[in-house]
């Protein structure tokens, strides 16, 4: 799995994919993840990727002339172009499993004021949104991502078992409760039938404490 991330602000990424599951994976070449500064694809001495809006308006807006020349850059087949963007579709689990398919993913991150409307319209396959909040740039939503489909690629995750019932992968479930030792601490108890080993209790116990989503 290969994830292309195209940034004005490279550095952002580079402790985060450094990092726990994501640096195992990448250590076992099970994905690999390039980091595209937008400002290498300019042609001017300033390195220019913004402007102002036509028409008048707060703010700045990243230039398409870049991110056009930056994705014709990229060679690769089976490939899903993003664009983070606060009126893409909801990013959900489903979502991951699906964009895991790809044998490629490009995810352009936003700055500023948004950018050039001629990007969604003519360079992308689809636009995304973490949730109804607004952030700085697209660069948090491009770690949540890849991580969310990272941790789905076979051999990543020690327990290949683990991604099966967790939240979400049930439709309109989250994962049951989870302990660990010790069995007792300040009085607060650990679940008896979690202790007693018959694992067909425990799975019905699982199974009636999953929480469906309203």
């Amino acid at each position: 799995m290969n994830f292309h991330i195209v940034t004005i602000f490279p550095k952002i990424f580079d402790s985060y994919f450094s990092e726990s599951i994501v640096k195992r994976a990448r250590e076992k070449k099970l994905v690999d993840i390039k980091i595209h500064n937008l400002r290498d694809y300019t042609t001017d001495k300033h390195k220019t990727v913004d402007d102002t809006p036509y028409g008048g308006g707060a703010g700045m807006v990243l230039k398409v002339e870049p991110i056009y020349k930056c994705l014709k850059s990229i060679k690769a087949k089976k490939t899903r172009i993003i664009l983070f963007s606060a009126k893409g579709k909801r990013y959900t689990q489903a979502d991951a499993k699906r964009l895991g398919k790809y044998d490629n993913l490009i995810m352009i991150c936003g700055r500023y004021e948004g950018v050039d409307e001629r990007v969604a319209k003519y360079l992308v396959d689809e636009e995304i949104s973490i949730g109804d909040f607004v952030l700085t740039g697209g660069e948090i939503p491009a770690m949540a991502v890849v991580d969310s489909i990272t941790r789905l690629v076979p051999g990543v995750l020690g327990n290949a078992e683990s991604p099966k019932d967790e939240s979400f992968s049930k439709k309109n479930y989250l994962e049951y409760p989870q302990y660990t030792k010790p069995s007792e601490f300040q009085g607060w108890k650990v679940p008896e039938v979690l202790l007693g080993g018959n694992h067909k209790e425990i799975e019905k116990w699982r199974e009636k404490n999953s929480r469906k989503l309203k």
